[in-house]
């Protein structure tokens, strides 16, 4: 049995890790477990680049959440003396009756956000490297830009360390029980205790709470690097940051050309993955489904693959995150900040989950988060049940 501890977070992705570096700094016992040893890429928090975005077309609620995200990423950029997030800009193109445009433009009017509207003659004029159709539109927002998540995330468990956290990776978490107002945690090589537990483990999130079954769905995504034509045109100087809409509800997404290749996914559509086991190759008929859409909207980027990923999603049924305290044990908080956007927020997650882990107030709104809005009642006769989570 290790000694005790204030807090044990399950999770070193983004979320966790974010957490434990906020709570080693207010002067709490921290120990963090992993499965694997961050940033490693059988997760959710790699890719080496990801969107940071001001005019959040998901919902407005998220706008000062970003707005504080931007500011403490700056902070750990200064203390770790690195490059964590690049400027650029962001451009969000599709119908200017889409989910993508409206809901960009309802974010920046609700928060008095600098966006600029173009029509697609003048996104053709302003970024000669995107071809959006005639009937698009396209919403440029100043405060957009790229993080790095695998250097972020390594920023991240060098201040926890360096404030005392015991950051352990390749200890699976394989049951957790709740012991009198504390926990214990028993991994594959040991059990520890503490007084407070944040269960932040990305797609094996619901293999840890199998008592509440959680309706969240894992889902496999790829991701493509390509050699553009043209490499000028996709300098970080001259590409925004971007995300289309080509047709309703259907999502890609790229990046300017750091190191040579330009990086481009879709979002969301993914298939049902197991965490343990998903299918990291990614198929010729998926690189030629990029392809089409390349050809169409950024011609000069269907350039030579130079490479492709996967990346796990865990998705909750309205697409908004998870981050509440257990319904049945107040010391444990969940955090599943997910649904294949919440990698920007992980810097100000940390500050809200702690103050959650402390029962402390916080700055934020949780409530649209909750856990409630995804819980079924129990059917007539049974009670909810109280068995550890394994994993």
């Amino acid at each position: 049995m290790s000694a005790g501890y204030d807090v044990i977070v399950v999770g070193l992705g983004a979320m966790g890790g974010a957490t434990a570096d906020e709570l080693a700094r207010r002067g709490r016992r921290v120990l963090a477990l992993d499965r694997f040893a961050p940033p490693h890429a059988r997760g959710s928090s790699h890719g080496e680049s990801r969107i940071i975005r001001e005019a959040y077309f998901e919902d407005p609620l998220y706008v000062p959440l970003v707005q504080r995200a931007w500011e403490r990423w700056e902070d750990l950029a200064r203390w770790a003396g690195r490059e964590l997030l690049r400027p650029t800009g962001g451009l969000l193109v599709g119908p200017p009756d889409g989910t993508l445009v409206t809901g960009a433009l309802r974010s920046a009017r609700a928060h008095g956000l600098a966006c600029e509207r173009l029509d697609a003659a003048a996104i053709r004029r302003r970024f000669p490297c995107f071809a959006p159709d005639d009937a698009m539109v396209g919403i440029l927002e100043p405060r957009a830009g790229v993080l790095l998540p695998e250097a972020c995330i390594e920023a991240m468990h060098a201040r926890a360390r360096a404030h005392g956290a015991v950051l352990v990776p390749d200890e699976p978490v394989h049951a957790w029980r709740a012991e009198g107002a504390g926990v214990e945690v028993t991994t594959s090589r040991d059990r520890h205790r503490a007084g407070r537990l944040l269960i932040a483990a990305g797609a094996w999130t619901g293999t840890l709470l199998t008592d509440l079954a959680l309706p969240l769905a894992v889902t496999r995504q790829t991701l493509f690097w390509f050699e553009p034509a043209a490499a000028e045109m996709f300098d970080p100087a001259r590409c925004p940051v971007h995300i289309w809409e080509p047709e309703a509800g259907h999502y890609f997404y790229g990046f300017p050309a750091l190191g040579g290749a330009v990086k481009v996914a879709p979002h969301g559509g993914g298939t049902p993955a197991s965490p343990d086991a998903p299918r990291r190759e990614v198929e010729a008929g998926e690189i030629e489904a990029m392809r089409v859409l390349l050809r169409r909207y950024l011609p000069r980027a269907d350039g030579p693959l130079r490479s492709s990923a996967t990346c796990l999603y865990t998705n909750t049924p309205d697409g908004h995150f998870l981050v509440d305290v257990h319904p049945h044990h107040p010391q444990v908080v969940i955090a599943s900040v997910c649904s294949g956007h919440g990698f920007k927020f992980a810097s100000a997650m940390g500050e809200v989950l702690a103050d959650l882990l402390l029962e402390k107030q916080g700055r934020f709104d949780l409530e649209p988060f909750r856990l409630g809005r995804l819980l079924r009642p129990p059917a007539p006769g049974t009670g909810a049940t109280r068995a550890p989570g394994r994993g």
